[in-house]
């Protein structure tokens, strides 16, 4: 997967727009009371209305560029949920996303830190993601693979794995015959 590059120093009005766009929409989100039918309208207007069916964000959340998010149907995102999406973020169908999990699709430049490099995260269908997760840059998350808690993410997790630790390691395999239904 090819690294983008972006100079923060000179953003397109469109990429300033949308951080503006994304700023605001999660502050409303964070500062109404979740159950509120509003706060879902707010939470579906933050992803341009893109939500697969029965998917549930719970407040708090935070994404710098929200349009540059796809999230599938079935998805359930618990609360401190937390994205630097400039290098764009998929989440599959059936997804389980545990409290304050942070994804990084961007990191900068060892050299010029006003460069930042983007690289797309990608989670599969059917992966739960445990406790203050962390994902990195460049990242794919197999087919119902489990990340535990506390797990730091650098590289890529083959399907039906289990990965623990920092940096997340797999400890074992989940049997794909019983996820067949």
């Amino acid at each position: 997967m090819e690294e983008v590059r972006i100079d923060v120093r000179t953003q397109s009005p469109e990429r300033r727009a949308e951080a503006i766009r994304s700023s605001e929409l999660c502050f409303k989100i964070n500062h109404i009371m979740p159950t509120a039918p509003e706060c879902k309208q707010l939470i579906n207007e933050l992803f341009n209305n893109t939500l697969g069916e029965n998917t549930v964000i719970n407040p708090p959340i935070f994404t710098i560029l929200a349009d540059k998010v796809k999230i599938g149907k079935n998805v359930v995102i618990m609360n401190n949920f937390q994205c630097m999406s400039a290098g764009g973020l998929t989440i599959e169908d059936n997804t389980m996303i545990s409290l304050n999990c942070t994804i990084a699709t961007n990191n900068h430049d060892m050299y010029d830190r006003y460069i930042i490099t983007c690289k797309p995260v990608h989670i599969k269908k059917n992966v739960w993601i445990g406790v203050n997760v962390t994902i990195l840059p460049g990242v794919t998350i197999g087919e119902n693979a489990v990340v535990g808690a506390g797990a730091v993410v650098t590289k890529d997790v083959p399907d039906n794995a289990v990965v623990v630790g920092n940096p997340a390691r797999v400890i074992k395999y989940l049997d794909a015959e019983k996820f067949k239904k």
